[in-house]
């Protein structure tokens, strides 16, 4: 059994550097929060370890039972993460790591003392595993410090992936194949995955990879963990595995060949049809590090149907992408940030994405969201030296009076300094309308997450520029950003951002143009030791947008007060006031229209969550003020229930009462799920969502069968029901069965 080896010269030069860095800027840095009194030391440290090599054969079943494990590096100096950062674990681990010609084997031993209390809800392949406990794997096969993949499983074997975007966000939408099973036992859980270099990029030429891990304790809401700071794990703070050499990744090519069977009917003009339809998808590593990708006469029926969303403003929502040919390597597309916040960003996601220049759900949908074909389309996506690299072209079939389009979009980004990214953006094509439109763009992205005390700090700077017909001059984009995302003592940051009137991302999403957009946030995170309480967060946040004609458009200042304790419950309180300048009327709801004016108006909401890791997870959420002239109740209530794993159950409604001079109204969203889960292979899963807004009720169910890892069968059914003469009577409008079978060939 090999053990860790930190003791290179090269990684003792750079912990001795490390640690008088820190050092120095801590003598300039004063007022740390004693909570991190004992952090510099343990920073200051590189944690590395040798990967141990195997020609013996592994079988994925949870067990450790192969001679090979007998030879894996063990890593044991390990820490608690939360909610004591550098204290003991509570409960004892161990992370093995092995390696061979095709694949990266990684496991883990989770002892613990109350095996029984272990939580184990979710059986769903796709389901919530973040609810359970886990055992997480990050890695940063570049060792950039920027990028990378992330690893879940739970006490079930259920599996999840992401792409790490940057800093700690992760886009779990990303589909990647690898193997993964757990097994329990009396004296806890064992996890063990088989992560292929086909599936993931890499130097080939690099024997070093950045690498992470943690266990999470779900009862009482503990992380344990290898590296760590500030609470956090991410590309940028991580450990290091050096020693990879001879690795493998065959022809890399993936043939993905899929059959749809497809019968549409809508009920008010009797028209029915059917189709079956072959696709294809073409995967081929052009170098260990750049991939290409091709896809024919794409379907994306089997696709999960986006959450319905409660509107009260008088601009767009926004809907994630969830279609797995544009995921593929989607975060090297990633420009300047323009994207949501990290983990409870107090702004809304709508204003958080606006002005982004590539944005993939403009591609192969219609502005009302219908499907729209796609001939073919082709990805060069990777990495080449210090560089990051991607090139899409798209050929979207006409569709509702828009002619057959060509679109591409290209980007390219250089790694500078430690941890940060200089690089430039172009577009070309409008898929929703037949005007030309080009766009390019540059940003600096800038992070560093070595500062003493567990400190780490964001900025961004960028530039855009469109080319639309008919629109000439102000036609530009540009944005800054300062942000210290700290998990204890003093966090926040501020922020600008101006959009010309004329400037159209058209392959992007705009959520409102001809603006200066501001924001702030001045926040503290207050951890007690031994106490019930586990973190008291206070702070303000500040949004205020203004037409850059003169005037503002809105504003909106929250302050938070929120408690949670060690297993995970919460309770906070919300004071906000909001400020709008309308210069159009608005019709707020059907018949009811705001006049034109300035409106000032105030919102005060409680909120009691229960841990999620809870057979019975509850959200209730109140609020009461006033809304632009008149007043405003609203209620959320969340109900998610899990009495066994094979079974889930979910009621959702979100209600607003709204009375205005003008007229009164309810706006009111219903949610309901039944999941059967037979195994972690096939499921059942059925959704409801009902809006009073649109009259329209949709049911979407899906049958869900994992054979393997690259081999699929979905049986997807979506039907809606209306009703247009508001008398609560629902008929029949549209329904659409599909079914699907795709299947992997990796050579």
């Amino acid at each position: 059994m090999m053990t860790l080896g930190s003791d290179r010269p090269a990684d003792r030069r750079r912990r001795r550097g490390g640690a008088l860095i820190c050092a120095v800027t801590a003598l300039l840095m004063p007022g740390s929060p004693p909570a991190f009194s004992q952090v510099p030391a343990a920073i200051a440290e590189m944690k590395t370890a040798e990967a141990a090599r195997t020609d013996q054969p592994v079988i994925i079943d949870g067990r450790l039972d192969e001679e090979a494990w007998n030879v894996a590096t063990v890593i044991a100096d390990l820490h608690q993460i939360l909610p004591v950062e550098f204290s003991e674990p509570s409960q004892r681990t161990e992370f093995l790591v092995l390696y061979d010609d095709e694949a990266l084997f990684l496991a883990a031993r989770m002892y613990d003392d109350q095996p029984e209390q272990v939580v184990a809800k979710v059986l769903r392949q796709g389901g919530q595993a973040w609810l359970d406990d886990q055992f997480n794997i990050l890695l940063d096969p570049f060792n950039d410090k920027r990028s990378g993949y992330r690893f879940q499983v739970n006490p079930n074997g259920v599996w999840n992936e992401g792409l790490s975007r940057g800093g700690d966000l992760v886009q779990w939408e990303w589909d990647g194949i690898w193997q993964a099973a757990a097994t329990r036992n009396d004296r806890g859980w064992v996890a063990e995955t088989r992560i292929p270099f086909k599936t993931v990029s890499f130097n080939p030429e690099n024997d070093t990879w950045g690498i992470n891990f943690n266990r999470r304790i779900a009862r009482n809401n503990e992380t344990v963990g290898w590296v760590s700071r500030n609470r956090t794990q991410n590309p940028g703070i991580s450990g290091e595995i050096f020693g990879l050499v001879d690795m493998d990744q065959g022809v890399g090519l993936d043939v993905v060949p899929s059959l749809t069977a497809n019968n549409r009917r809508r009920f008010s003009s009797g028209l029915e049809d059917s189709d079956f339809e072959p696709s294809l998808d073409l995967f081929y590593k052009v170098t260990p590090a750049l991939n290409a990708s091709l896809t024919l006469n794409t379907d994306f029926s089997a696709t999960e149907v986006d959450d319905r969303q409660v509107n009260l403003t008088r601009f767009g929502l926004f809907f994630p992408e969830r279609r797995d040919f544009f995921l593929q390597d989607a975060d090297i597309f990633e420009f300047g940030r323009i994207t949501e916040r990290e983990r409870g960003s107090p702004f809304e996601r709508p204003l958080a994405e606006n002005a982004r220049p590539f944005f993939s759900r403009t591609i192969g949908l219609s502005a009302r969201g219908q499907p729209v074909d796609l001939k073919a389309g082709g990805k060069l996506s990777g990495r080449v030296g210090r560089w990051n690299v991607g090139a899409l072209a798209i050929q979207q079939d006409a569709f509702e009076g828009i002619e057959e389009k060509n679109l591409f979009v290209g980007r390219m980004s250089a790694n500078v300094l430690d941890e940060s990214a200089l690089g430039f953006i172009v577009t070309d094509g409008d898929p929703q309308s037949n005007s030309d439109n080009s766009l390019a763009g540059v940003d600096f992205r800038y992070q560093n997450t070595r500062l003493p005390n567990g400190r780490t700090i964001e900025s961004d700077v960028w530039y855009q520029q469109s080319a639309t017909d008919g629109r000439d001059g102000d036609d530009d984009a540009w944005g800054a950003r300062f942000w210290m995302p700290n998990s204890v003592g003093f966090r926040g940051g501020l922020g600008i951002r101006e959009i010309g009137g004329n400037f159209n991302p058209a392959l992007g999403y705009l959520n409102r143009g001809d603006i200066r957009d501001y924001t702030g946030e001045l926040g503290y995170t207050h951890r007690p030791t031994d106490s019930y309480i586990r973190a008291v967060y206070a702070g303000v946040t500040s949004q205020r947008i203004e037409r850059l004609a003169g005037g503002l458009q809105s504003e909106l200042t929250r302050f938070r007060l929120r408690y949670e304790n060690q297993t995970g419950d919460m309770l906070s309180f919300m004071a906000q006031r909001e400020q709008e300048g309308l210069v159009q009327p608005f019709e707020v709801s059907r018949g009811i229209v705001v006049p034109v004016g300035d409106y000032s108006f105030d919102l005060y909401g409680l909120t009691l969550a229960t841990g999620p890791h809870r057979p019975l997870v509850a959200t209730v959420r109140a609020g009461a003020g006033t809304f632009y002239d008149g007043d405003r109740t609203s209620t959320i209530v969340q109900l998610e229930w899990t009495p066994v794993p094979q079974f889930r159950a979910l009621a959702a409604i979100t209600h607003n009462d709204i009375e205005l001079p003008q007229g009164d109204f309810v706006r009111r969203l219903v949610r309901l799920g039944i999941d059967y889960i037979y195994s972690s292979k096939l499921s059942w899963v059925n959704l409801l969502q009902y809006s009073n807004d649109t009259e329209v009720a949709g049911i979407n169910s899906r049958v869900h069968w994992i054979p393997e890892a690259g081999r699929e069968l979905f049986i997807v059914l979506n039907h809606n029901l209306e009703d247009p003469d508001l008398n609560n009577e629902f008929h029949s409008s549209f329904a659409d069965l599909s079914v699907q079978y795709r299947h992997t060939f990796r050579f």
